[in-house]
């Protein structure tokens, strides 16, 4: 480990232990660091067809940004329009550039100066607390999913292993500050965000446009040709596959790596009892810094943390295991069946988060040990969506159709 890692560390376990300097640390850093983009371009003036495009803080290239992206570099009315994509590795996503696209390293000079002279913010994340868009920009959070577990001023217990209540609560105060708009897929959504982000106490409800999610146009339109390119490309033909997808843990994380996961799973007993007609696409949250040693079980598990949209993975799949991830919202589009694995039900429900849904309401079984877990899996070769999934669908993605990228850009560019 380096001097530099070692620091880090150090500063992270103090972090950890005293809120003040925490707080203190924090806010020094946030000052220097919008010192500094706003030293990248003083003079430069906003340039209102110029749009910049952020995943989950320059980790990957998917989401709604992507879909939005994408509908815009073909529809015909916004041909004179240019993009920049902000990557932390951009050596990955080459492949994008061309004479209208840009590609930045995340927290560059390059995307200092790109954040302070596009007319326009899409991204599926909290910016960064020294990030302010300037009195004529519009800084749309798109977000990245329907919550099933609490969000911002929801959650009522329980403190972030690096953030105390207060702390989480004025994260969300700030960002909705700063976002011209927020996205909501659904009334359902629109009632979360509202409380989430506290715009009904500060007279913001205004800000959430309810238009669906655009990133969900493709699972609306996704055929079999397309499935079937996918999975060869994965490399699972010829079996079933689970896409398996938890989601992160606030009170695991390692100082000086990020916030960590353990794997409760015994993958031997399902290679056992699955392996010959079923495989694993492990997905980790984009959260989870940690990675995950599959080597033994080559051919069964095939770790896809690391592949950027998601989206290939639920069209790929015949079937979801998830727990507290909101993943299931979207998967529904496909009409395919979903476990709920919970296995720290109890933990997680009362002392980590808490919900926002019955979870009578979910759309699967839920099991907590893994030979039920192996049994509901096995079930789903009969499987056909009932009454219940449907009015779940209806309920939560009633905007899905197929046409949300065109609504939100028509709605955002004016």
């Amino acid at each position: 480990m380096s001097i530099t890692d070692n620091l880090k560390k150090i500063v992270f376990d103090i972090a950890k232990k005293n809120k003040t300097f925490r707080i203190v640390a924090r806010k020094l850093r946030d000052d220097a660091y919008h010192a500094k983009m706003v030293l990248d371009a003083p003079f430069d003036k906003i340039d209102d067809k110029l749009v910049y495009f952020q995943t989950f803080s320059g980790r990957g290239y998917s989401d709604s940004p992507k879909a939005i992206y994408e509908y815009m570099m073909q529809a015909s009315e916004y041909k004179d329009y240019h993009f920049v994509w902000s990557f932390r590795d951009p050596d990955k996503f080459k492949s994008l550039k061309n004479d209208r696209t840009k590609i930045v390293k995340y927290r560059s000079r390059a995307d200092n100066r790109a954040l302070r002279i596009a007319k326009y913010w899409i991204v599926n994340y909290r910016m960064l607390d020294h990030q302010y868009p300037r009195k004529d920009q519009t800084y749309v959070q798109c977000w990245h999913g329907t919550p099933l577990k609490r969000l911002g001023y929801d959650i009522k217990e329980g403190d972030n292993v690096m953030n105390s209540l207060s702390e989480v609560k004025e994260k969300y105060r700030t960002d909705a500050k700063k976002f011209s708009y927020i996205l909501s897929p659904s009334p359902f959504t629109t009632e979360v965000f509202a409380s989430a982000w506290n715009l009904i106490e500060t007279g913001q409800t205004d800000k959430i446009l309810e238009v669906g999610y655009p990133r969900n146009d493709r699972l609306v339109n996704a055929g079999d040709i397309e499935r079937k390119e996918i999975r060869k490309n994965l490399g699972v033909e010829g079996k079933k596959v689970i896409l398996y997808a938890p989601t992160w843990r606030d009170n695991q994380h390692t100082s000086g790596t990020g916030y960590t996961y353990k794997t409760e799973v015994d993958f031997d007993k399902l290679r056992r009892e699955l392996g010959d007609e079923y495989v694993i696409l492990f997905r980790a949250h984009y959260l989870i810094a940690n990675s995950f040693d599959f080597d033994k079980y080559k051919g069964f598990i095939f770790d896809v943390s690391q592949y950027s949209d998601i989206n290939d993975l639920y069209i790929a799949s015949d079937l979801l295991v998830t727990d507290y991830s909101s993943v299931f919202f979207d998967y529904a589009n496909l009409h395919k069946p979903v476990v709920f694995y919970m296995y720290d039900l109890e933990d997680y429900a009362g002392e980590i988060r808490g919900f926002y849904i019955p979870l009578e309401e979910l759309p699967g079984p839920i099991v907590q040990d893994e030979d039920k877990l192996i049994e509901e899996i096995k079930k789903t070769d009969e499987w056909k969506p009932n009454e219940a999934y449907e009015a779940f669908h209806q309920k939560y993605n009633p905007l899905d159709d197929g046409h949300a990228s065109e609504r939100f850009v028509k709605e955002i560019i004016k």
